[in-house]
């Protein structure tokens, strides 16, 4: 079955930055020539996420304020009292949101829905530089 690897790198501010990646992605299926199968779209490491959303202002407010609700950076992480680099939230909210998504692809295009979009959501303390891998895998 043929398939094509591709990455997208991106800089991050850190902290609950939330990146719009579906023109890349797309990109990635376009340039792969695979009409019909599946991206999958994966960010290697612990404390990054890849999800879709509607990307728009409110939400983009609204999503750090409610992993802060759920998974506050104050709180007690053994993680922290172990390492010392204050990201045991980052951890968390990562194992939660998970590391990958599959999206289909039909007729070269990813299939999403009118208001979703496929992002990447930086959940460490600190700027990093993020290298994102997009497989694309069909016919």
């Amino acid at each position: 079955m043929p398939s094509y690897t591709g990455n997208i790198e991106v800089e991050t501010a850190g902290e609950v930055q939330i990146i719009d990646i579906t023109d890349r992605v797309q990109k990635f299926v376009e340039r792969s020539s695979i009409k019909e199968g599946i991206a999958l779209v994966f960010v290697p490491g612990s404390t990054g996420a890849i999800t879709t959303v509607e990307y728009e202002p409110g939400l983009l407010e609204d999503i750090p304020r409610a992993l802060e609700r759920l998974f506050p950076k104050e709180m007690k992480y053994e993680h922290h009292e172990r390492w010392h680099d204050g990201n045991g939230h980052s951890h968390v909210r990562a194992s939660f949101l998970k590391p990958d998504l599959c999206v289909p692809i039909s007729a070269g295009e990813v299939e999403l829905g009118t208001w979703q979009q496929i992002i990447f959501i930086e959940l460490d303390n600190k700027p990093r530089r993020r290298r994102i891998i997009v497989k694309v895998v069909g016919e």
